[in-house]
């Protein structure tokens, strides 16, 4: 019987609230498809910085890499809002990312059929479903580039670069075509190769990674019309492949259409398919401990795990399948609507446990 690793980042808020329900749901799976997993509890985020000083200590790092994969619920709150920026617990996150090599994002903006009506979108735009998936680079670009103060002739200054090499580039870009050729073979490609040298040679290199996939339609998009499109015209999107500032703007505006940032989940993979799993949402240090938060997202981040980690597809589905099912009924209270069962957090736990 394989039996997987799992370290468990719960992290500050609502994380350890989420994480558990996933946990269970995850542990309700592997006794159905035959699987065992073990887990590791390391700090992360504030926590981490209340009992060690830092946002990330090299234990966490340590126990990240020994694992088969990695579960994160949610880090930062205004308690740690006094540090300074490299030690804050966002600082943490992006340490993280790049100590386990986690270029790629994988960000999927859909909209379940029961949820449809919460999108701002009218129906007429937004069609009859929504599945998109961005493809963010998350170890390059302008969140790890050069920084700093300066003065500009007495004039206090602050700097940041934006910086990508061809390998960089063609990195996330197979990872991309990759996607693409599992779903419906287009990849939009979103720059700002109007303005950005480092645009250019992100566009130059992707034009000439396609000829790699002459199955994928590519098109490319500067990051301000794509923002326009995604309100105008969603359906148009399957695939988007960009850097890590737009990705990160973008993905955000995408989650928002569908309806609940509280309903989608996320995965960040490296070059050995290990992976840290994630919701979109952050840790709503407002609503902790009161027992309200959605745990769907991080349900499905575990639904992500299965599938891009630990090869475990069936699973996977059987995750997914439960969590659309389940909305059908039951909600939480920032999905409630009347008549449907509003639940608390661990009660969506065992709804979705009890339809796997």
């Amino acid at each position: 019987m394989k039996n997987y690793n799992i370290t468990l980042l719960r992290g500050d808020g609502i994380g350890p609230e989420i994480v558990n329900e996933a946990v269970k749901v995850l542990d309700k799976t592997a006794d159905k498809f035959g699987f065992k997993v073990t887990y590791t509890d390391a700090l992360l985020g504030g926590c981490a910085i209340d009992a060690t000083g830092v946002p990330l200590p090299q234990e966490t790092i340590d126990k990240c890499l020994a694992s088969d994969s990695v579960l994160l619920g949610a880090v930062g709150g205004p308690k740690w809002d006094s540090q300074p920026g490299s030690n804050r617990p966002e600082a943490g996150l992006l340490g993280i990312r790049g100590a386990l090599g986690l270029f790629a994002n994988l960000r999927p903006a859909v909209i379940f059929e029961p949820l449809r009506d919460a999108s701002p979108l009218r129906k007429d735009i937004i069609g009859d479903a929504m599945d998109i998936m961005i493809v963010r680079e998350l170890t390059g670009g302008i969140y790890f580039g050069e920084r700093g103060r300066t003065d500009d002739d007495g004039v206090p200054a602050a700097y940041d670069t934006e910086k990508y090499n061809v390998n960089e580039i063609e990195r996330i870009g197979r990872v991309a075509f990759d996607m693409a050729m599992k779903r419906n073979k287009k990849l939009t490609s979103v720059d700002k190769a109007n303005v950005l040298e480092s645009s250019r040679l992100w566009r130059e290199t992707m034009i000439r990674l396609s000829a790699e996939y002459p199955e994928v339609t590519l098109e490319h998009l500067y990051v301000d019309n794509c923002a326009m499109q995604l309100v105008r015209n969603p359906k148009q999107f399957d695939v988007i492949v960009t850097s890590n500032i737009f990705g990160d703007i973008l993905s955000d505006e995408a989650s928002m259409i569908s309806g609940s940032i509280g309903m989608l989940a996320s995965a960040s993979l490296n070059s050995t398919k290990l992976g840290m799993y994630e919701p979109i949402h952050g840790s709503a240090p407002d609503i902790a401990g009161q027992g309200i938060a959605n745990p769907l997202a991080t349900i499905l981040s575990v639904a992500m795990m299965l599938r891009y980690s630990l090869d475990e597809p069936e699973a996977a589905d059987a995750i997914e399948a439960a969590a659309a099912e389940v909305l059908k009924t039951t909600r939480t209270p920032d999905i409630y609507t009347e008549g449907m069962k509003k639940v608390s957090t661990t009660e969506m736990g065992d709804a979705v446990c009890a339809l796997i």
